[in-house]
């Protein structure tokens, strides 16, 4: 808000000069006059690093009141007054008159800790910058300031002071902005990924689900297999989040993928974040069972994302998710996997940052499919081992089975729904098979005896061969 001060606290290196420079630029390109005034570092190093960070400078002015080499090599000491009395009042009169001359819409002190030492006690210290907070706001001035505050020399009293407060953070969870005053105004709460980068501050705001909505039509997605359709009653909702859960190998993605070549053929958008798989390897091997994928993405119908797990924060992902929703209408997104997007979170709660995401795209009408990877390839039956099967409205699963004819063993896969939340489903398991033209799901299967065991058994003798009528 324009005519207020602004405090901006943190660690070194958390980023408090660049976003003065951001405050200060911004303000240069809508012509305003804009005043740098820093008590530690100089003008020179401070125009080196803004050039690393591409800010332009030509606009902003600056008031160097850093220390010079001469106080060290001249061996300056004061042995009647202390330094706090002798410096100080010729650095107010260099900041008054230089306020004076230019008349500045915005400026940027860094930092403010450094009048405490020109203060000969701490009620000094705030009455003189009280003082200087009404001398800048007197004269229509905005106000960012940044504080160094420790365990040691608190900035409790600069918090109170001030119209607004910005807190900046770097750790092992990476960087993050947390808004805890601001005076007039509401702000979006808890702490938002942020980056430091070439471009300087990039800020990515935790994503309000319930913020963003849009109407859609509610209907359902076929994947153009009429096997799978009819175990799905019809396939999966438009606006759904679907867990299709199994062992490795056994087929997840291709059939998520299967969804996404049915949805190119309506002329929809799909994307996939690939979090373990590189996207080479992912086209080659749709390409190998007739699903087009590599010529889908030339034609803007499907996109593949690597995504880093350990480069990225929640928010930001979320924020590359919304973009990719909202500038390009995109109807069906899959995260391949959950475990992959696990990594991102550094620590975070998976099922809250899931459950965010998740409801956002619901919210925009778009299709969700979260691929998740149980551990055990035979055992006791598994949904997930990450308890996200609550966020899900469609369940699927797929395992592999045992088939025994006359003495041989081999291994298969089946498909089998548990969860459906608009519609009903088939009760029934079915064989999946992946073939060079395709996915082929078999008719429901008959014969099957423990299939919530640790390897379901298809016994082709168990199966009634019953002799078919005309029609059939």
């Amino acid at each position: 808000i324009p005519g207020r001060s602004y405090l901006v606290r943190g660690g070194p290196g958390t980023g408090k000069t660049t976003l003065g420079l951001h405050f200060l630029a911004d303000g240069a390109v809508k012509g305003e006059k804009t005043l740098f005034i820093t008590l530690e570092e100089s003008e020179a190093q401070i125009r080196m690093n803004a050039k690393f960070l591409h800010f332009d400078l030509s606009g902003i002015n600056f008031l160097d009141l850093s220390p010079t080499s001469e106080f060290f090599t001249e061996a300056q000491t004061y042995d009647i007054f202390s330094p706090a009395e002798v410096e100080r009042e010729p650095t107010t009169h260099k900041i008054i008159d230089r306020v004076e001359e230019l008349k500045p819409q915005r400026v940027f002190l860094d930092a403010m800790t450094q009048f405490r030492y020109l203060s000969t006690d701490p009620f000094q210290f705030r009455k003189q910058v009280l003082s200087f907070l009404r001398f800048l706001l007197e004269r229509n001035a905005t106000l960012l300031f940044t504080s160094q505050g420790s365990e040691g020399a608190p900035d409790d009293d600069l918090q109170f002071m001030s119209d607004g407060v910005i807190h900046l953070e770097f750790s092992t969870k990476g960087r993050t902005l947390c808004v805890t005053k601001l005076r007039g105004s509401n702000f979006r709460e808890g702490s938002h990924s942020m980056r430091l980068s070439h471009r300087g501050i990039e800020v990515f705001p935790c994503l309000l689900p319930d913020a963003h909505k849009q109407n859609f039509v509610a209907e359902t997605i076929a994947s153009g297999i009429p096997e799978l359709d009819e175990l799905l009653h019809g396939g999966l909702e438009r606006g759904t989040v679907t867990i299709i859960s199994g062992p490795s190998g056994v087929g997840k993605t291709t059939l998520g993928c299967q969804f996404m070549k049915e949805a190119a053929g309506r002329g929809e958008r799909s994307v996939i974040y690939t979090f373990e798989e590189e996207i080479e390897l992912i086209l080659t091997r749709c390409e190998a069972i007739n699903i087009p994928a590599r010529t889908m993405t030339q034609r803007g119908k499907m996109s593949l994302v690597k995504v880093e797990p350990l480069q990225l924060a929640p928010d930001e992902f979320a924020n590359l998710v919304r973009r990719e929703i909202e500038a390009r209408q995109t109807k069906i997104v899959m995260i391949d996997s959950v475990s992959g997007y696990k990594l991102s979170l550094r620590g975070e709660d998976l099922l809250s940052q899931l459950h965010r995401l998740c409801k956002y795209l619901a919210n925009m009408g778009v299709t969700v499919i979260l691929v998740h990877e149980v551990e055990v390839f035979a055992g006791e039956f598994q949904a997930t081992a990450a308890g996200i099967t609550y966020l899900s409205d469609n369940f699927l699963f797929m395992r592999y089975m045992e088939r025994r004819i006359e003495g041989t063993v081999e291994i298969r896969k089946a498909i089998g729904v548990l969860k459906k939340r608009l519609t009903d489903f088939e009760k029934t398991l079915r064989e999946v098979e992946i073939t060079r033209y395709g996915i082929k799901v078999s008719k429901p299967m008959v014969g099957l005896s423990a299939i919530m065991s640790a390897t379901p058994v298809w016994d082709e003798s168990a199966v009634i061969h019953t002799p078919k009528e005309p029609w059939q």
